[in-house]
Order: C-alpha cells, then sequence, then structure tokens
C-alpha cells in the first residue's frame, strides 16, 4: 500500500463534536500549531526544540515536545526504521500532532523525518496555516564529528542499516518556514533566531 494512502472501514463516520477547535483555543489563550524542526541526527533538532520549549514555558506558553526516540519508547515502540515504518512513524505524530495543536497547544516535534513527502503529508494533516517546518541546518561531516550517541560510527562500520546520511538519504527542505544554520553558530544564537522567528509566525496565525 502506499505509505500515504490510508484505508478506512466504510463504518468509520466522523463524530460531531460539541465544543470546536476555536472554543478550545479561546478556553486556552492562544492559538495551537506545529513546529516541524528536521534534519539529520546531531543537528541539534531536540536541542533547539527543548531550548524554544523552556523559553516558551517561562512566557506562560502552553507547548508540549515530541521528541524522535521518546515517541519510539511509546506511540512508535513496534516500528523499525525501514522507509514504510519511517512513513507510518511521521503519520502517526503529524496525527497526534493535530490533535494536540487542535486543543490550542503550541505543539514541537524534533524527528529526522529525511523524506520530503512526509513532511508534505504531515502539512497537510494539521494544516498548512499552522504547521511550520524548521530546517536545523548542518553538514553531515559536523553531525558525525558530533556523534553523541555513537550512531554514525556504528552505520559507517555496517552495524546499524538504514541509517540517515550514511546509508539511506536526506532530503533537504525546499521551502521551509525557517533555517537555522546549526553548524556555524553557537546554541544561543540559534535558540534566540527561533524565538524571534515565533514571535513573527504566531502574529500570523
Amino acid at each position: 500500500m502506499d505509505p500515504v494512502t490510508q484505508s478506512h472501514s466504510p463504518n468509520v463516520v466522523a463524530q460531531h463534536l460539541n465544543v470546536s477547535t476555536a472554543d478550545r483555543e479561546r478556553l486556552m489563550g492562544q492559538r495551537g500549531c506545529v513546529l516541524w524542526f528536521t534534519g539529520l541526527s546531531g543537528s541539534g533538532k531536540s536541542t533547539l526544540a527543548n531550548a524554544l520549549d523552556a523559553a516558551l514555558h517561562g512566557r506562560g506558553i502552553k507547548t508540549v515536545l515530541l521528541d524522535g526516540d521518546n515517541v519510539r519508547h511509546g506511540l512508535c515502540g513496534d516500528l523499525g526504521f525501514s522507509d514504510d515504518d519511517r512513513h507510518e512513524n511521521l503519520r502517526r505524530i503529524a496525527e497526534v500532532a493535530k490533535l494536540m495543536a487542535d486543543t490550542g497547544l503550541v505543539v514541537l516535534t524534533a524527528f529526522v523525518s529525511p523524506f520530503r513527502s512526509d513532511r508534505d503529508r504531515a502539512r497537510a494533516i494539521v494544516g498548512p496555516e499552522r504547521f511550520a517546518e524548521i530546517y536545523v541546518d548542518c553538514p553531515l561531516e559536523v553531525c558525525a564529528n558530533r556523534d553523541v550517541k555513537g550512531l554514525y560510527a556504528k552505520a559507517q562500520a555496517g552495524l546499524i542499516q538504514d541509517f540517515t546520511g550514511v546509508n539511506s538519504p536526506y532530503e533537504a527542505p525546499l521551502a521551509p518556514e525557517l533555517t537555522v544554520a546549526s553548524g556555524s553558530e553557537p546554541l544561543t544564537q540559534s535558540a534566540a533566531h527561533v524565538l524571534k522567528w515565533f514571535d513573527a509566525f504566531t502574529t500570523r496565525l
């Protein structure tokens, strides 16, 4: 089956909800959105998402952070790293992120999400008007030199298959809402850059 195509039983019918997304956002006092951090392993996605999460939390903004490793311990613990499993992993994440954004939460996600088709589908699921793709741009050699988890070394030794950047491709975003040059600037500068961008982005929601 095409990973973008989902099959549904003809007996499954959407249930009307009395409380709308707008109602929930008014109660929350903010607009829901999804900030999708993408980039190679070691590029700084989780670090930046965590920094933004902390900054927004400090402002009293209600957020939730979905991180790739954490999600694979629970919601997607049954999936591997084949192309099909990666498609399904990100489909589930997008659906969960949408549900959370529907309550008025600012949802931050940090996933390699190497394929443009998956990121495009996530945008379509969430809704393009409240979805932002943030490309954490870091050269492969810098990510490999950081190698904080030892994953690049294992992949290069043939111990890990389907590892993005070594034996599986990464398709860089063509038109992200924001690009962060994490390989050439310090974390504090990158985090400040993202926070300033967020302020401008939310005024358009």
